[in-house]
């Protein structure tokens, strides 16, 4: 297959051109292209670290895979400062909980104070089935989950976390927060999902971890099934379309 990256600021200067066509094989992910793209410009190399992609206009990890005529983006850092703000993501790849201090290292300004971190791992006790699921749900009673698979509507789900985000701003006054959410299928014991809010003070950052995860899980287009030996069965009930209100 055939992708086009596009090239900016920096790594447009050192590549001497805006754009690159690389020709990939049909399984190629972005770190794929990334590595063909560093064979060509070898210069480029040393920015890793800083770099972030996006996929057909879209923020995307190194494992999501491409196909023919597919755009991607390297993204140099932005121009807002060193500091990142939010880091809101889906990723195929998976994780575990050194994520908590990697997103840490990514938010936390010198005036921040607290760092509070959740992890969601996949356990082996079944959850609440999905409405319409119950006589599934029946038929693996007392049976144990091997796996949990999730399925999202990313651009959707993206949006929502960027919502929840700047609730967070507006309830704690908490602006850093990391909301990053595994896809496909994560093994019992795996971390499923990974949230990180720091400020200057504890209070407001564990409100705003709090906040987010349960907001998250309320509203978030991303559905869970739990795998077991003979089957599955999806889980969850119907999504809430905004902030829980207040009584």
């Amino acid at each position: 297959m055939r992708v086009r990256v596009r090239l900016f600021a920096i790594q447009r200067e050192l590549a001497g051109t805006r754009e690159v066509a690389l020709d990939l094989p049909d399984d190629a992910t972005v770190d794929d292209a990334w590595a063909a793209l560093v064979g060509i410009h070898p210069n480029l190399a040393p920015g890793r670290p800083s770099v972030r992609f996006a996929r057909n206009g879209a923020y995307a990890d190194g494992a999501t895979h491409l196909a023919d005529g597919d755009e991607v983006a390297m993204i140099p850092p932005v121009s807002g400062g060193a500091e990142e703000r939010r880091i809101l993501e889906l990723r195929a790849a998976p994780f575990d909980a050194g994520i908590l201090g990697e997103l840490t290292d990514r938010l936390a300004s010198p005036e921040d104070g607290a760092a509070v971190g959740f992890l969601g791992r996949t356990r082996v006790t079944p959850g609440t089935p999905a409405p319409g699921q119950e006589a599934d749900a029946a038929r693996h009673a007392d049976r144990e989950v091997e796996s949990l698979e999730y399925e999202a509507h990313e651009s959707m789900a993206l949006a929502v976390l960027a919502d929840i985000a700047d609730e967070i701003g507006v309830r704690f006054g908490v602006e850093r927060v990391a909301i990053v959410h595994r896809t496909g299928e994560v093994p019992l014991g795996e971390v499923s999902i990974a949230v990180v809010a720091v400020s200057p003070h504890r209070e407001a950052a564990f409100a705003a971890a709090r906040y987010a995860i349960d907001e998250t899980k309320a509203r978030a287009p991303i559905w869970k099934a739990e795998r077991f030996r003979d089957g599955h069965i999806w889980i969850g009930q119907a999504a809430r379309t905004g902030p829980e209100v207040s009584s």
